[in-house]
Formats: structure tokens, C-alpha cells, sequence
């Protein structure tokens, strides 16, 4: 508690570190990496095969009548965003997922962050469910808890300040109608939805196994849009960068 309290009361300043990334993001990035790994150098094909069915969201079986009241099958809605459908697609994950959740994982602190892991990788799972309640194609990826990351980087106007070699988002928290004004957020946002609806049309005619779902990468990116006020961790100098753009 000290420790926070003692972070809090200093200004932001310095130039931003090259090396920040939190404790907790190396957590993440290590039990994706321990999955893929398991996958694809532990397990037999078929063993593969099993461990897809049981741990990837399969929107199927949670439409049966006991799906959402049968435990294994809501673990699913969690584990599914630390298995990848390949080498490339865990890599661009954790780019993206030091890139923004570093920041993030500054400003929230780890327990907060681990909530905003599971709430925003739920989300995109549930999106995706919405829409394609019946389908028995396992989605994989961790895309729906960065893209949850993303937004929640949007409502900051991806501002951030350093301390030492600790970097984080500076608030405060940016009214929504402000948020979609900016530049910046507005291409940043335009560019992203392009790059994963590119990816979506690749991944549908590949005819792989796992599916890479889009859909469920915005879903993940508008709970971390408007969650990110529920969990956000104030500071002392956000009034003092309230009305500097």
C-alpha cells in the first residue's frame, strides 16, 4: 500500500524506458507461451486434438442445455485466450500485448489487470457466442483480451508518463464523445479495424481447425473501451494533465 501511495505523489517526468514491462504481463506472455509449447511440442496430434475441444471456446457446447450451468464448459470463456492457432498468430499477440498492456498493467496494478484479462477475454468469448451460438468451431487466441487492452489505451488518448523504469497510461479517463474526436484514436481505431477484418477473411478461407474470430476482437475492445472507468486506478497528477492534450 505504501509503496503505491509513495509511486502516486510523484510528477511524471523523464524520458519513457526502453525495457517496462510489468510482472504481470510477463505472467500472461509466459502461460501462452507455456500452452503453445505444450501443444505443439508435449502433445500428440491427437492429445492436440482433445485439448482443443476441452480448453477452446466452442460456441456449441455452450449452447446445450447445460452449457452455461456446466463449469468445465463456462472455463472455456478463460481458457481459450492463452491458446493461439500458430507461431504467428502467439507472436503478434504478445507484440501487441507488451505494446499496450504494459502501459495498462502500470496503471492498474497486477490484481486489477488479471480482472481486465479475464472480464475483456469473456467479452470478446461472449461476442462471439452471439453471434455464432451454433457453431462447433473452436476459437483460440488471446486477440480479445490485447483488443480489450486497446480500447482501454483509447480512453487514456494513449497518453503515458514514465517513472524510472516504470511507464503507464496518464489519466484521466477521457469522456467518450472527446475520445472519438481525437486523431490519433480515430486512426489508430480505423487502422485496426482494417488489420482485423483482413485477418478475419484469411483465417476464414485457410480452413484451419481453430478459428481466429474478429468479431470477437471488437468485442473485447468495447469492454475494455467503457470497462476501463470500473477499473482504472487514479492518480494524483491526473489533474494535473486534465486539460493537456
Amino acid at each position: 500500500m505504501s509503496q503505491h501511495a509513495t509511486r502516486d505523489d510523484k510528477r511524471p517526468g523523464g524520458s519513457e524506458p526502453i525495457f517496462n514491462i510489468p510482472g504481470v504481463i510477463f505472467l500472461f506472455i509466459g502461460l501462452c507461451a507455456a500452452v503453445y509449447l505444450y501443444e505443439n511440442y508435449i502433445l500428440s496430434a491427437q492429445s492436440d486434438y482433445l485439448f482443443i475441444l476441452n480448453f477452446a471456446l466452442i460456441p456449441a457446447r455452450l449452447s446445450m442445455p447445460d452449457g452455461f450451468l456446466n463449469p468445465a464448459a463456462l472455463f472455456t470463456l478463460i481458457s481459450y485466450s492463452f491458446m493461439h492457432g500458430g507461431f504467428a498468430h502467439i507472436m503478434i499477440n504478445t507484440i501487441w500485448l507488451v505494446a499496450f498492456g504494459s502501459p495498462l498493467a502500470g496503471r492498474l496494478g497486477t490484481l486489477r489487470m488479471i480482472v481486465f484479462w479475464l472480464l475483456t477475454a469473456i467479452a470478446a468469448g461472449l461476442t462471439h457466442y452471439a453471434l455464432y451460438p451454433e457453431s462447433a468451431t473452436p476459437l483460440v487466441g488471446a486477440s480479445g483480451a490485447v483488443s480489450g487492452m486497446m480500447g482501454a489505451a483509447a480512453r487514456y488518448g494513449f497518453r503515458r508518463v514514465a517513472y524510472g523504469r516504470i511507464s503507464e497510461f496518464a489519466g484521466p479517463i477521457l469522456p467518450v464523445l472527446l475520445t472519438l474526436r481525437l486523431r490519433p484514436v480515430l486512426t489508430f481505431v480505423g487502422v485496426w479495424f482494417l488489420i482485423n477484418i483482413v485477418t478475419g477473411i484469411y483465417s476464414a478461407g485457410s480452413g484451419e481447425f481453430a478459428s481466429i474470430a474478429w468479431e470477437a476482437h471488437i468485442g473485447g475492445f468495447v469492454a475494455g473501451f467503457f470497462g476501463i472507468v470500473f477499473l482504472d486506478k487514479p492518480r494524483s497528477y491526473d489533474a494535473v494533465l486534465r486539460y493537456k492534450k
